[in-house]
């Protein structure tokens, strides 16, 4: 069979795999953001300071952060579809009874537990799109599938934000939990009834399955158990590349974090926009950065598809967005809000063109650890969930202006880009030694090469 046979004749269940992601996704944000919409009534009406607001806002980040490890191995363990759908359908509940935090004696206390609870159930959600990534696409469309659900995150704020903030306005910040909980529900449902991995999906064909694995994907990987040994996560925490690429993580999630917690109360309190302009007016960011992580996955594949080596397709967007993303400084300076929005927008553009690191960590994991190769990486990436809300939180308290705040997030962007220009070096894919399986060693061979020759 030739090869233009084989296009004409494979099936394209991977889009409809990839679109189910993408839904599941958008809706992990819109769970994590409706705190941040709400913050502003909701914390005048509980009583909340920016320090407690800081701390409510963190909750979420201190379960979802230390459980990444365990919650990579779970889903090596009991594989994407059944780990994935429970997790969805487990933190929609916990997002829906945010909404009765105000009859608890102690709202605060209510509100912390319900986040931390949250934050557990979508543990694994991360690990799970970059394997199901590694397992459905070929290595020169892995960067557009990833930026495709990279990107949820900025569609979650720019579709949702607004429509959060008029159920704000026309009913009251009960109702936006209630309301993104009981969607999150259903979608779980139709999770689990749909999805599976390649060689268990019925519409999926041979024709499909063949070109997946062509190109560097492991479309055979399946729902397996994997033994872990604490030996080989050793070996990459300690890998020099991973490091650098842990510390880009934290440094791009930082400014996603600014933009899911801070962001509202910033326009509100700062630039004293009303809550329902807010809705609409945090939205332009967002679709900003919608479009830079399209442009920035299909820029990164396209540069493969040129000849240029791994780490030139995916280190130069994501080091160009890193820098730009710094721009953000410029808006402690300039008072127009069509300005600031016009820099915040610039902003999340460029972060979103740099947003790769799943990409990365989908060309560089063992091919037998990509659950807790994803759960590291998203452990050093969200300690920012903790420290991003807690820090501005501490600023305002001290300071009483954001713009300490937007310095520590434009700094920080710059600090990702020294990380992935002088510690990450040449990507790779990392391999399990055959002659002793606790080690992990770096794939040298393939430094420069896309994985259909891993």
């Amino acid at each position: 069979m030739d090869n233009t046979s084989l296009v004409t004749k494979k099936t394209n269940i991977r889009y409809v795999i990839l679109a189910m992601i993408f839904m599941v996704t958008t809706f992990n944000y819109v769970d994590r953001a409706t705190l941040s919409i709400a913050a502003p009534v909701m914390g005048k009406e509980l009583g909340f300071d920016t320090v407690a607001m800081g701390l409510a806002f963190s909750a979420f980040g201190w379960s979802y952060t230390s459980l990444q490890i365990p919650g990579g191995w779970v889903l090596d363990k009991y594989g994407a579809r059944l780990v994935y759908g429970t997790g969805l359908i487990l933190w929609s509940i916990f997002t829906f009874f945010q909404g009765f935090v105000g009859y608890f004696s102690s709202a605060f206390v209510a509100l912390f537990i319900l986040r931390l609870l949250m934050g557990v159930a979508e543990t694994p959600a991360f690990p799970t799109n970059s394997r199901l990534t590694v397992m459905w696409f070929p290595t020169h469309e892995r960067g557009f599938a990833t930026s495709v659900y990279q990107s949820a995150q900025y569609f979650a704020l720019a579709a949702f934000t607004p429509l959060m903030a008029w159920i704000l306005h026309a009913f009251s910040w009960h109702h936006i939990f209630f309301w993104a909980g009981g969607i999150g529900i259903l979608l779980g449902v139709f999770w689990l009834k749909y999805v599976r991995e390649p060689k268990n999906h019925k519409g999926v064909n041979q024709a499909e399955l063949d070109y997946i694995q062509a190109g560097g994907g492991i479309a055979n990987l399946g729902d397996k158990k994997s033994e872990i040994k604490w030996s080989q996560v050793r070996g990459l925490v300690s890998n020099r590349m991973m490091l650098g690429v842990y510390l880009g993580q934290f440094c791009l999630t930082t400014i996603t974090w600014f933009f899911l917690t801070w962001f509202p109360t910033y326009l509100v309190q700062a630039k004293g926009m009303s809550m329902l302009k807010v809705g609409f007016v945090a939205s332009i960011p967002a679709l900003a950065g919608f479009v830079g992580g399209m442009v920035g996955g299909l820029w990164s594949d396209w540069l493969l598809k040129r000849g240029k080596s791994l780490t030139v397709a995916r280190k130069t967007p994501i080091v160009l967005g890193l820098l730009l993303s710094s721009t953000i400084i410029v808006a402690n300076y300039v008072s127009s809000e069509v300005i600031v929005i016009g820099v915040m927008s610039l902003a999340f553009f460029s972060k979103g063109v740099g947003n790769l690191g799943w990409c990365i960590v989908s060309d560089t994991s063992p091919k037998e650890l990509l659950g807790i190769s994803g759960g590291i990486f998203n452990f050093f990436g969200n300690i920012a969930s903790i420290v991003t809300p807690l820090a501005i939180g501490f600023i305002l308290k001290a300071t009483g202006s954001f713009n300490g705040a937007l310095l520590y997030v434009g700094l920080i962007g710059l600090l990702g880009a020294f990380s992935y220009l002088f510690i990450v070096g040449d990507v790779k894919r990392l391999e399990i030694s055959s002659a002793n399986p606790s080690d992990v060693q770096s794939n040298h061979a393939g430094a420069n090469k896309t994985d259909s020759a891993n």
